[in-house]
């Protein structure tokens, strides 16, 4: 018969003080890591998205108009546009100057792109369900310019009213 020793107060009391840092160290890491991803704002390129600003707004600041846009619209409402890939910040002041809010933009590809290479070139095309040719920043200059070309034409024709 083995016996257990038993363990005296003063090592459980140690043992529950490490699971209880282990626990809190844990939870804060959590709560960081949400508290990071509300700060950020993902918009799909070529896309809107809708946000409500907060009272007193007198100046939004974009860091880079080339990546995100941003128009007011009434009752508090900003519009946020995807232009280019990549992420920018964005910081909306009141009168005097100070932050209200301050948020990352992040622009991201569309889910249902798919790219293409034909060894360096590149082409995209949206597949939903089926894939059709479509104009993406990185695409191959020929590729573009067709594509583009294309899609100007027929617009100019649903505008003539096809005459």
């Amino acid at each position: 018969m083995r016996v257990r020793p038993q363990r005296s107060a003063r090592g459980r009391c140690r043992r529950y003080a490490f699971l209880l840092a282990f626990v809190s160290v844990l939870g804060s890491a959590i709560a960081m890591r949400g508290a990071a991803a509300a700060d950020v704002v993902t918009v799909v390129l070529d896309q809107a998205q809708m946000m409500q600003l907060p009272d007193r707004v007198a100046t939004i600041v974009i860091g880079n108009p080339l990546i995100a846009d941003v128009t007011l619209q009434g009752g508090g409402n900003m519009v946020i546009t995807g232009k280019g890939y990549g992420s920018t910040n964005m910081i909306v002041l009141d009168r005097v100057g100070a932050t209200l809010l301050s948020k990352t933009i992040q622009v991201v590809g569309p889910r249902d792109a798919v790219v293409v290479f034909r060894g360096i070139d590149r082409e995209s095309y949206s597949c939903a369900p089926n894939c059709e040719r479509r104009i993406t920043l990185g695409d191959a200059p020929p590729y573009f310019d067709a594509t583009l070309g294309q899609a100007g034409s027929r617009t100019s024709q649903a505008s003539a009213g096809g005459r």
